[in-house]
């Protein structure tokens, strides 16, 4: 099989995400973050996002290897699939963090040479390769 392209952890990127809170748990927070224990209320989320992944860090790598998940960014280009289908194989994506489809990749050619798609995390794509794909997608 073709060697896949190296697998990056960007931390300068990031997905939005919203957040429910009840009136009192908002105001815990606010009430932190005027008296400078956080800059803001993104900070302390972040924190204690990070604080809880750190405590189930041990599970979450475990969970990785045995689901051969990559970690981080992996970006996937019309060169990468393009030595795929050369190779008459197909590509069975299992990713957590971004998996990113480059732009040039045409719907044809993804049909061609992805099996499936799993993300754990965000997936960048064009419309046009998401709806080809939509049935592989999990």
């Amino acid at each position: 099989m073709p060697s896949a392209p190296a697998t990056r952890d960007k931390g300068g990127e990031t997905e939005k995400i919203t957040v429910n809170l009840g009136h009192v748990d908002l105001g815990r927070v606010d009430l932190l973050v005027q008296e400078g224990f956080y800059s803001n209320r993104t900070d302390f989320i972040r924190t204690a996002i990070r604080n809880q992944l750190g405590v189930h860090g041990e599970a979450v790598s475990q969970s990785i290897a045995r689901n051969t998940l990559e970690l981080g960014l992996r970006d996937f280009t019309r060169a990468d699939l393009e030595a795929i289908r050369a190779a008459g194989e197909t590509l069975h994506i299992k990713v957590v963090g971004l998996a990113r489809i480059g732009p040039d990749v045409t719907s044809e050619l993804a049909l061609a040479t992805i099996g499936s798609i799993t993300v754990l995390g965000a997936l960048q794509a064009s419309a046009e390769i998401k709806a080809a794909l939509a049935d592989r997608i999990q």
